[in-house]
């Protein structure tokens, strides 16, 4: 997950998309032109006769490929990938984008959500108590959101991702209406959103109301704590934060004796599975960063405004970093390869000269 939400933020690097003209299935979807797959169904008939018939969007899984077009293949394969010529096709076709946001609206009714303005932001609709309890309770829904929110920032609407967004949040962790969501919406909503900033803000508000408090990973806390404690005593600097991130790639000495290694590699691998735990699988290494800075800007607020200076130089330095991302994925599993082959070989090592000795040893006092 964490991959596939890292290429859709960065507009899927490494990925050759063809600018011919192809037969364009999502834009003539969207003028009317063709019905989608396999159902034989067209745009209009979905936006006039499928609205409020909410059995009928529940149990039909093949036109969200349609309504919500992404780069990348659904379950439905009658349904193709958008490449780059057709969206700047659809986002100049005034006929598609306004049935576009007519399909998102029927899908925020759907949840229990309404569209109150043209900046994207929603509140509850009339039906959304009964709705709401029914998202609850259908978790495939949460996969649809995702499509929804990708889809919108792919077609021009990046800007109304937050507000659903947080909405959403503040449904699950402050009225505690639709609790189940709030996983998904942690895991997968937040990190569709491209702007960095809006990510961090986001993640702050759920850091404030997510209970219980410890069992937030997206900050994460076991960094948190271990670099508040050290803020108590000396203040840090915007030079020293990338070096708390590259002193967790830093080699552990090699252990003297057999007994030594299988402990200390017991406590490397133990070590490396809380690490990996707390700080969750989903999570690509550049929202790590920026979540860590996240929490160091929200408490250098607090205690002293004149820090704005010293986080926005942090800025530009988690920037670089990001651009990285990449290549410290490798270079930190080859660091763990290359440990773990270290203590592979040693305990070869001493096995060997082992048999070594005991066989010299019975050779010279055999009688």
């Amino acid at each position: 997950a964490a991959r596939d939400l890292y290429k859709y933020r960065h507009q899927y690097p490494n990925f050759k998309d063809l600018r011919y003209q192809n037969d364009l299935c999502n834009l003539r979807f969207y003028k009317n032109k063709i019905p989608f797959k396999p159902d034989g169904v067209y745009i209009e008939e979905v936006l006039n006769k499928w609205k409020g018939d909410y059995e009928k969007l529940e149990h039909n899984h093949t036109y969200i490929q349609w309504l919500f077009p992404l780069r990348e293949q659904g379950l439905n394969f009658y349904a193709k990938e958008l490449t780059t010529y057709e969206i700047e096709e659809f986002k100049k076709t005034k006929e598609a984008i306004r049935r576009f946001l007519l399909a998102y609206k029927m899908m925020l009714e759907f949840f229990g959500i309404k569209l109150i303005d043209k900046t994207g932001n929603v509140a509850r609709a009339a039906n959304w108590q009964e709705r709401f309890q029914h998202l609850n309770e259908s978790q495939h829904n949460y996969l649809r959101i995702t499509r929804i929110l990708k889809s919108l920032g792919e077609l021009g609407y990046e800007s109304f991702k937050s507000p659903l967004v947080k909405f959403i949040l503040h449904e699950a962790l402050v009225e505690d209406t639709i609790p189940n969501i709030k996983q998904s919406a942690l895991e997968y909503f937040v990190y569709t959103i491209r702007d960095r900033r809006e990510r961090r803000k986001l993640l702050r508000f759920a850091q404030q109301h997510y209970t219980p408090s410890e069992h937030f990973i997206w900050g994460p806390p076991r960094k948190q704590k271990s670099e508040g404690s050290k803020a108590n005593k000396k203040p840090a600097s915007p030079v020293s934060i990338p070096n708390s991130h590259i002193s967790k790639h830093k080699k552990p000495k090699e252990p003297k004796n057999t007994s030594a290694s299988g402990s200390s590699a017991g406590k490397i691998n133990e070590e490396r599975k809380v690490e990996f735990t707390k700080n969750g699988e989903e999570n690509d290494q550049d929202e790590q960063e920026v979540n860590c800075d996240a929490v160091r800007q929200n408490s250098s607020e607090k205690n002293n405004d004149t820090d704005t200076s010293q986080l926005s130089k942090s800025e530009e330095i988690h920037d670089n970093s990001d651009r990285k991302e990449d290549a410290s994925y490798s270079k930190k599993d080859d660091e763990n390869l290359n440990n773990d082959s270290s203590l592979n070989c040693s305990r070869i090592i001493l096995i060997i000269c082992s048999c070594i000795y005991l066989y010299y040893k019975q050779k010279v006092y055999r009688p």
